[in-house]
């Protein structure tokens, strides 16, 4: 008996950071304004926060490659790293930060460097929880900017610029169903988008209203109309 299922390869997509990449849009304008801006930051820090999947990353990166500073992360910051002698340091998923020693260290010796760090987290540094009465006080005294929620053409342009990296044919149609139904996140939108691209695969048909409708049951609401 011969299988009659059609074997797919499933590629990984890398999200690209470079700066033509970045979709601009109002809630992200002040973020923006302030990276372009670094010697004018408070005690040269600056905080981006805002829900996940709204850009910080991305900016980071961008800030980052722009002016030659050494990106990390949070969560695999366990001791103070070797600081660059130039450009700065960007802190991903500074919130996270699970050796608050670690980040107390980092600021206090970028700030003797004289180098300029930029933080980000899904809320203002002065929210963080922290056992550290030092590092509690110099959070508070860094500056910080919303990244807010994305409007209707920011969704829209992201949507479709994700179908285009996955190589998905998406009528308009379809893109405004799946608008009106999916969680207004560009984390809602990513996952949906993988999730058409491999129910695209596995069918070997195009993305389709019913097939978007079985592909992301549990993630759709009803439309809004």
């Amino acid at each position: 008996m011969q299988a009659t299922g059609q074997l797919t390869l499933k590629f990984p997509t890398r999200q690209r950071y470079a700066a033509t990449d970045f979709l601009q849009a109002p809630c992200n304008a002040a973020a923006l304004t302030w990276l372009a801006r670094t010697a004018d930051w408070p005690n040269r820090r600056l905080a981006l926060w805002g829900e996940a999947g709204n850009g910080k990353t991305h900016l980071m990166h961008i800030w980052a490659e722009r002016s030659g500073a050494v990106l990390l992360r949070g969560p695999t910051l366990h001791d103070l790293p070797d600081l660059p002698t130039r450009g700065g340091i960007a802190l991903d998923e500074a919130d996270a930060t699970a050796n608050e020693p670690a980040l107390l260290h980092l600021l206090n010796a970028a700030s003797e460097a004289g180098l300029p760090v930029l933080m980000a987290g899904r809320a203002p540094p002065s929210r963080w929880k922290t056992r550290l009465a030092d590092l509690a006080s110099r959070l508070r005294a860094v500056a910080a900017v919303e990244i807010g929620a994305p409007d209707d053409d920011l969704l829209r342009a992201l949507l479709v610029r994700l179908a285009k990296e996955r190589q998905l044919v998406v009528s308009e149609a379809v893109h405004e169903w799946l608008l009106r139904r999916l969680p207004r996140t560009p984390a809602a939108l990513r996952e949906a988008m993988a999730r058409l691209d491999e129910a695209a695969l596995a069918s070997g048909s195009a993305v389709t209203r019913v097939l978007a409708a079985s592909a992301l049951a549990g993630i759709i609401g009803p439309s809004p109309d």
